[in-house]
């Protein structure tokens, strides 16, 4: 046998292996592999939909190393590939698959399954070199190494024009409020930055803060439509650069300011209303209540703050909460360094341990589902000018990263909630008897 044989039999025994499943999934996809060969899991494939190994070296690397992050390193050099679609049509397929991914395992020949793989156990499968993981400390206390500034700049600097791609025309990049499941992204973030102004209560000439501004589309908001000055802050250049030039061109600089820099530093001034709206992610569980001390200090008494974040679902006990899924490595490797997600327990625990009193809390889970999965959409549609912007492997991975958050909502193993509450003071909070105003 030559060294010329040895890909056409593995690929020959990858193909009978691939027949095998493709008897038990049913499903309208395809495998396709490095020669260009196309395997259809199932008797009815569209010609659309597949999943391609691209190079040898990537079943070697997933043969050695079986994780997550290493299917992440794979797509992100390109090496494992959704051609046609996105994690969001895959997860469709196999969803309208009539045998399904289940009784897989048990329904392959193992002695065939150990020919197909084991040629490729000894084979070449060295990493590539790009570094395309976050490289610095990412650990929770700030005594330890963290660099909060790196860290939010290594996701939101990216390129404001990259985020353009995919997000609303204000920039607004957190969930959406769809009035009515059929609006569009932005309708829908228009709803929610009014939704936020309404549940702050925002009255013309007060003080309000809001805590990671982004491209400073909330405080915009806020002192357009309710008449108070806004300042915002963020870690962001990129969005610190784009926020300031939004205020100009508004003609908003006597009633926002945005600074480049973190909420701790501020000192000697008192809001009367603050906002952290899908900042909080970025705190880090050991610093919670330290965060949430610093903003009681921030608000004036009875001042409302409303508080925007992403949770996890609490398991039996806070110890095996704590413990990862290999999503999050994956998350925290490659996008959203530094971040840690929070049960809505331990945040309503957080806020009254440290001041507060909470009045509300609204789960936005549906929202974010939605907000997300048309993110990926309008990305996967210019995917092009996207490449030419960030390269082709961040495109890759902020696919991945954001169908994948979209499944982790639809399917309740994540959520986000917003939570009211005011700094706490004897006697009436000045909230209204009913809450009935805001769902008008």
């Amino acid at each position: 046998m030559t060294a010329a044989m040895i890909p056409d039999r593995r690929l020959a025994a990858l193909h009978r292996l691939a027949g095998q499943a493709a008897a038990h999934l049913g499903m309208d996809l395809a495998i396709r592999f490095w020669d260009g060969s196309t395997v259809p899991l199932g008797s009815h494939w569209s010609g659309d939909l597949a999943v391609a190994v691209n190079a040898p070296a990537a079943l070697t690397r997933l043969l050695r190393r079986p994780r997550l992050t290493t299917v992440v390193e794979l797509v992100a050099e390109g090496a494992l590939a959704i051609e046609g679609g996105t994690l969001l049509d895959l997860a469709a397929r196999r969803a309208g698959a009539p045998g399904g991914t289940r009784g897989l395992w048990r329904a392959l020949d193992k002695a065939a399954l150990v020919r197909a793989l084991l040629p490729f156990a000894f084979g070449p499968g060295k990493p590539g070199s790009a570094g395309h993981a976050y490289a610095g400390a990412q650990a929770a206390r700030p005594e330890r190494g963290r660099d909060d500034r790196a860290l939010v700049q290594f996701h939101y600097d990216l390129s404001n024009e990259f985020y353009a791609l995919f997000l609303d025309p204000e920039m607004v990049y957190s969930c959406a409020y769809f009035p009515h499941w059929e609006a569009g992204i932005e309708e829908a973030q228009r709803a929610k930055l009014e939704m936020i102004c309404r549940k702050l209560r925002l009255r013309s000439g007060e003080r309000m803060l809001d805590i990671g501004c982004g491209w400073g589309g909330l405080v915009c908001h806020a002192a357009l439509h309710h008449g108070v000055t806004a300042h915002g802050v963020t870690l962001s250049q990129a969005q610190h650069d784009a926020a300031v030039a939004k205020v100009r061109r508004l003609g908003l600089q006597d009633r926002v300011t945005i600074e480049l820099k973190d909420f701790r530093a501020l000192e000697g001034v008192a809001f009367d209303k603050i906002a952290s709206i899908g900042m909080f992610e970025h705190v880090g569980l050991a610093n919670r209540d330290g965060y949430f001390r610093q903003i009681r200090e921030l608000l004036k008494p009875r001042g409302i703050y409303l508080h925007h974040a992403i949770t996890r679902p609490m398991k039996r006990s806070e110890r095996e909460f704590r413990k990862k899924r290999p999503e999050y490595a994956a998350v925290v490797d490659y996008v959203f360094p530094g971040s840690e997600l929070d049960h809505v327990g331990g945040t309503v625990d957080g806020l009254e341990r440290n001041g507060f009193e909470v009045h509300d809390v609204e789960g936005w889970r549906e929202h974010y589902a939605r907000t997300t999965r048309l993110w990926t959409e309008r990305l996967y549609a210019n995917r092009d000018a996207a490449e030419r912007e960030v390269g082709a492997a961040k495109v890759r991975l902020w696919l991945l990263y954001l169908a994948g958050v979209s499944l982790g909502f639809e399917r309740g193993t994540i959520g986000i909630f917003q939570t009211v509450a005011t700094r706490r003071a004897r006697g009436a909070s000045g909230m209204p008897p009913t809450r009935a105003d805001l769902y008008v």
